[in-house]
């Protein structure tokens, strides 16, 4: 069989990287790919938005089926154009994206299936967020916990904290007047700010089976210690102990569950991967809001201790019979992923740095090196082109282990302006001593 991975990100390299591992599967095109997509599979040059290319190539390559890694294409509708040419294809339709694409949308169907959320309350300009703002607080301008949203896709840093009135005054300002987020600011939602540890729970479902994946922990904030702008993600570690069992399946029956039936009531029923960003707060989990992909970099600590087939999984999903598939069998161990990022990420950073000792890395046991932001040149080198650039994956006996190994590997690795968060994965140790 020949699969298509779109994306060019750590993301589709986890995937494909999986998928190439089936003995079911010939050939693995990555459209548009990066320098490591081109080691471990074949790049093709199309964009993932590049929709009707993409379904051309399918057509063309006789492609088994697609699997869609970015929110952008899945929310522009790429599942409905396969799905019209009868092209087997992995992902939610554009409607069921929404889930993802509108916060808006995503907290009335949080509200619709009563799962447990922050209150918010949404907004079309920023004069009547302002307002509400100014008479909520009139008192205590600085005791303001509230985070402030771009309604839209914004890759991940849409969401501003805020403790402050300035401080929330400023974010409405930032996605209503100056439009850092584009369009995704046409609407905005304020909503209380949780407290509590953060956790990512994924699941794959067809519309009617749901299987839940080992729970796993990222790490937003850019700097050590949970501090700075947020980003797309600086690493994750999987499975995380802040979750257990109990939670997990409680998660499942009241959180998941209820989700898909009520988009299932919406005649807009979900297949694919569904993520739930859960907090853990003193009064339980709660979601913080709903991705309609693998997160990135959550997804490459879970398919690096996934052993089940991955193409039979998402086979399954998009012929509609998960239900025949049993457990799922992973790897006992844990795993850990540091993303190295360029100099002057989430802000503005510079790209064609030559990137050294990946050769030396990948020498490293139970490491794999996955590429985000890198580009192959000519002369067979790899220069940076993104600002998260590789996401360096260890798996290891304990999360300790599984740390040691991702920084030895991270260490090997050298170019202009690198750099990455070092406690990646330390509040797991830290439950574990």
């Amino acid at each position: 069989m020949k699969v298509l991975v779109v994306g060019g990100g750590g993301r589709e390299h986890a995937i494909a990287w999986k998928i190439a591992q089936s003995r079911r599967v010939d050939r693995v095109f990555v459209a548009p790919g990066n320098a490591g997509t081109a080691e471990d599979a074949e790049n093709v040059e199309i964009a993932a938005n590049d929709i009707p290319a993409l379904v051309k190539f399918a057509k063309q390559n006789e492609v088994g089926i697609t699997v869609v890694g970015p929110e952008i294409p899945l929310c522009n509708g790429i599942v409905d154009a396969f799905d019209s040419e009868d092209l087997r294809v992995f992902g939610p339709s554009r409607a069921a994206s929404q889930l993802e694409g509108s916060k808006v949308f995503c907290k009335n169907v949080l509200r619709a299936a009563d799962v447990p959320t922050a209150d918010f309350h949404e907004f079309k300009d920023a004069e009547s967020a302002e307002r509400f703002i100014n008479e909520r607080f009139s008192e205590s301008p600085d005791d303001v916990p509230l985070v402030v949203k771009a309604d839209g896709l914004a890759a991940g840093k849409g969401a501003i904290v805020c403790s402050t009135r300035d401080e929330a005054l400023e974010a409405i300002d930032i996605i209503s007047r100056q439009r850092q987020f584009g369009n995704a600011g046409d609407r905005m939602i304020i909503e209380d700010r949780l407290q509590g540890v953060e956790a990512s729970i994924l699941a794959i479902t067809d519309g009617q089976t749901i299987l839940t994946l080992p729970p796993a922990e990222d790490h937003k904030r850019a700097y050590d210690g949970d501090t700075g702008p947020n980003t797309g993600g600086m690493g994750a570690y999987c499975p995380t102990p802040s979750i257990d069992e109990k939670t997990l399946r409680w998660v499942e029956s009241s959180v998941l569950v209820p989700t898909v039936h009520v988009m299932k009531r919406k005649r807009n029923p979900f297949r694919g991967i569904l993520y739930a960003g859960m907090m853990m707060t003193p009064q339980g989990p709660k979601v913080l809001e709903y991705n309609v992909r693998f997160g990135d970099p959550e997804c490459q600590p879970l398919l690096m201790r996934l052993k089940t087939d991955f193409i039979d999984l998402i086979e399954a999903t998009v012929d509609r019979r998960l239900s025949e598939i049993g457990p799922l069998e992973w790897d006992e161990r844990p795993s850990v992923c540091v993303v190295m990022a360029s100099e002057g990420y989430p802000g503005d950073y510079q790209t064609d740095k030559l990137i050294r000792g990946l050769d030396e890395a990948a020498m490293i046991p139970d490491v794999k090196v996955f590429h985000a932001g890198t580009k192959l040149m000519a002369n067979g080198q790899v220069v940076t082109n993104g600002g998260r650039v590789l996401g360096v994956t260890a798996i290891g006996d304990s999360v300790s282990t599984a740390k040691l190994q991702a920084y030895k590997a991270v260490k090997c690795i050298r170019w202009d302006g690198a750099w990455c968060r070092k406690d990646i994965s330390d509040k797991a140790i830290a439950v574990k001593a």
